[in-house]
């Protein structure tokens, strides 16, 4: 065997259909579009979702809900997360910069944080939101919760 003898499997390729080359190819006439009607028209296209002239799905199935184009997606942080990040680290200010550095955040995230867990020593938490809880646990503690 060598390379001038090399051939597909058998039955591993087929012959291309044709279409429109005349009666001889078993595929001229009607050039297996059928007789009249939209489909065998050129330029016809099938609307998106159509089914056969029955109620499409899309139409079938009722509209509800909305999606609120001003909603805001914040990264939830709790305070006990941050008290072990700056137990770990001996931090005494937590920024959205320090979290993106230990991975806690992605780069445009924007950050709350919430109230569960506990705070055993004064930190400054700088972030985007703050929870009433997250803000009186961290004042207990002598921190402060900077809003950015």
């Amino acid at each position: 065997m060598d390379l001038s003898n090399l051939k597909p499997a058998d039955g591993a390729t087929k012959k291309d259909k044709r279409i429109a080359r005349g009666q001889g190819s078993g595929h001229g006439g009607t050039s297996t579009r059928g007789h009249k009607g939209a489909q065998s028209r050129s330029g016809y296209s099938r609307k998106i979702g159509f089914e056969g002239g029955q109620m499409p799905l899309q139409r079938r199935v009722p509209k509800f809900g909305f999606k609120n184009i001003n909603r805001v997606e914040y990264r939830a942080l709790n305070i006990d997360m941050l008290q072990e990040l700056a137990t770990a680290n001996k931090l005494q200010e937590i920024t959205p910069e320090v979290l993106r550095a230990h991975g806690l955040i992605s780069k445009n995230d924007i950050v709350k944080i919430l109230g569960r867990g506990k705070l055993t020593m004064k930190l400054d938490v700088k972030a985007h939101a703050f929870s009433t809880t997250a803000v009186k646990a961290i004042e207990e503690q002598g921190g402060q919760a900077i809003k950015i």
